[in-house]
């Protein structure tokens, strides 16, 4: 038997927990379906030292945990399992989880992006010990250091260039023998007195016991293989939207972000988004959880005009 639900929220970090809370306040019940990773991406990260609030920083996984005390202060409902059907073609909404149908009036998409990690044996482990794939979050811990960042594209260039304030050298892995980057990113990173690039080279694996001390590397063009001592990595191949249970239901672009409309509305009225699911410019958790407060306010002026 099908659950009624005025507000159904896919997804428990920054954005989706800030988007419950508002959403409580508002008396509209929300329920949470907050994956099998609740919390989502700060669950990953150690130490945030630039998240309001908190002056002396805090651990990512504690920082969601205290977000989701505080809506459960509000009697925000958990279904701590992952989505795993929508249809949005038919009103009120369906969201199944768990084996349970919902009924809702109103969705809010929160679900978030996935990094693209390299893939490689040893590097989960160290994710938060010397990995990252945010310069803007975690360059600072590097303060006087030598880093890594691998990729050639646009974002690649931006984390090495942040990285520059903070680091005493920052070497650029590329696969390649020329970056995809823009020409202006691009130019801007090669003439930078603290980065180098290491061309046609790949990481093989990462080195470390409790934190990151080198990198496995080899020549694509010699097969030359050598191990190269970093203090930190940080991985900037891109991120994935976890949107693939929305494809024909709702506007997503060419990368599979989330297409709003409206504010936070998508192009289905009644279905909302929040945070990185959509977002590909800023991607922090500050501005997921004012996406969260945005999507949460637009869903009572909806709700209240149906």
């Amino acid at each position: 038997m099908a659950k009624a639900r005025r507000v159904v929220i896919l997804g428990s970090g920054s954005a989706g927990l800030t988007a419950a809370i508002y959403a409580a306040r508002a008396q509209l019940l929300p329920l949470v379906i907050a994956g099998s990773q609740r919390g989502g991406q700060l669950t990953l990260t150690t130490d945030v030292e630039n998240y309001p609030g908190f002056a002396e920083g805090i651990q990512g996984p504690e920082l969601m945990e205290i977000m989701r005390r505080q809506a459960e202060r509000f009697d925000v409902d958990f279904v701590d399992d992952d989505a795993t059907a929508v249809d949005f073609h038919r009103r009120p909404f369906q969201v199944t989880a768990a084996g349970v149908v919902y009924h809702a009036d109103a969705v809010i998409i929160a679900t978030g992006a996935g990094t693209n990690w390299l893939g490689l044996p040893n590097e989960q482990r160290l994710i938060g010990h010397g990995i990252s794939s945010c310069a803007p979050c975690d360059a600072l811990f590097f303060r006087g250091k030598e880093v890594a960042v691998v990729g050639g594209g646009d974002s690649a260039m931006e984390e090495a260039l942040v990285l520059t304030k903070f680091a005493t050298k920052v070497t650029i892995v590329h696969r390649r023998d020329r970056f995809r980057a823009s020409k202006i990113m691009a130019d801007r990173a090669l003439r930078h007195a603290k980065i180098e690039v290491l061309w046609n080279t790949v990481v093989d694996d990462v080195v470390g016991d409790g934190s990151l001390t080198g990198l496995r590397l080899h020549d694509v063009t010699t097969g030359e293989a050598r191990e190269f001592r970093v203090d930190g990595l940080f991985v900037a191949i891109g991120h994935t939207p976890n949107t693939e249970l929305f494809r024909g239901q709702i506007a997503l672009d060419e990368k599979g972000y989330v297409v709003l409309k409206r504010h936070t509305m998508t192009s289905v009225p009644g279905v909302f988004a929040a945070g990185d699911v959509h977002d590909a410019r800023y991607r922090q958790a500050v501005t997921a959880a004012a996406w969260g407060c945005m999507a949460a306010m637009d869903v009572e002026k909806y709700l209240e005009g149906h």
